[in-house]
């Protein structure tokens, strides 16, 4: 009974990282750089702030009082982070959406997850570590199924020629992924932070809304500053008073809520399965959320025609579901 909150919390988590991307469909007549600096600024400040002072009141005196090293390498990570979502665009002109996805979640979930588990003190000695390898190995196949399928359906779809530097692209990608993974490693490493919340009387599944703060101003820095630097090249400006906007920015107001959400509801379920939480909640996340990605992109019409790709997508979702149990199942050993 231990176990079920956590997990059933990663499973919220997960719905919100698979859902917040139907918001970017709504960004007209926005441009990207104006409809990214309402995200950024709902999801990576405005919603973490609130959240972590109303579980946390003395939020800021906890801050102050942890080490600094922890904050800086907290906000380091984050900001790495960023220079990864941006290479994830970068990316998909020369080899397309679904390799780029596929490469992505792929890296960000397994090196996410072993950093952090590399970094616990005689990990390859504990109970739960052959689970936890091979959980991820599980989840890198249920992944590049998923990309298989996605690559399948686009060739049977589009007729679109994608760049032929393909090394080039899968080059940016893998660069991309692994540094998409360091949002996780930057969590693992605010650890201290969430400690000291819990020396001020917070309780653990919230004290991990302090390690979010932190990331995140780093992860803020990178995503606003180059949405800015966008702004004044495109001289864009214009497009934040556009009649019409009204729409984007609710959707811009929900994908916020939504991406925070996933962070803030993994944190705590994370929380609670201890050191090791992090480890295991990481591809959890990922994989789960993939899943629910997919199933929005179903209900939107994507698959629509693609009956062949389609059901190896459902074998790759499959395969990812296992993943999550094999994960969840070493953390109970």
């Amino acid at each position: 009974m231990e176990l079920f909150l956590p997990f059933l919390l990663l499973i919220f988590a997960s719905f919100f990282q698979g859902t917040f991307g139907l918001g970017m469909k709504y960004m007209n007549p926005m441009s990207w750089e104006s409809w990214w600096v309402v995200h950024v600024l709902v999801a990576m400040i405005l919603f973490p702030m609130i959240w972590a002072i109303v579980a946390i009141p003395d939020l800021f005196e906890i801050i102050s009082n942890s080490p600094n090293d922890a904050i800086y390498l907290a906000m380091l990570f984050g900001f790495l982070w960023g220079i990864g979502g941006i290479m994830f665009g970068v990316s998909v002109p020369y080899i397309g959406l679904s390799l780029t996805m596929g490469i992505v979640m792929g890296l960000a979930g397994s090196a996410g997850s072993l950093i952090p588990l590399f970094q616990i003190e005689n990990a390859t000695s504990q109970p739960s570590f052959p689970y936890i390898i091979a959980g991820l190995l599980i989840s890198l196949i249920g992944v590049a199924i998923t990309a298989k399928a996605g690559i399948e359906r686009d060739k049977l779809l589009s007729s679109d020629n994608k760049s032929s530097n393909i090394v080039k692209g899968i080059l940016i990608a893998v660069t991309c992924g692994l540094l998409s993974s360091l949002l996780n490693v930057g969590f693992a490493n605010a650890a201290p932070i969430a400690e000291k919340a819990q020396e001020y009387g917070v309780i653990a599944r919230n004290s991990s809304l302090a390690a979010w703060v932190v990331v995140l101003l780093g992860a803020f820095v990178m995503n606003f500053g180059y949405a800015i630097f966008l702004l004044i090249k495109n001289n864009s400006w214009n497009t934040f008073s556009l009649k019409n906007a009204k729409n984007a920015y609710k959707w811009s107001f929900i994908a916020g809520f939504c991406w925070f959400a996933a962070l803030g509801v993994y944190g705590q379920g994370a929380a609670l399965l201890g050191e090791i939480g992090p480890v295991i909640g990481w591809p959890i996340l990922l994989g789960l959320s993939l899943i629910i990605s997919n199933y929005w992109a179903y209900r939107a019409g994507e698959w629509k025609n693609a009956r062949k790709p389609f059901n190896k997508l459902l074998l790759g979702l499959l395969v990812l579901i296992v993943s999550a149990v094999v994960l969840g199942f070493g953390n109970s050993v």
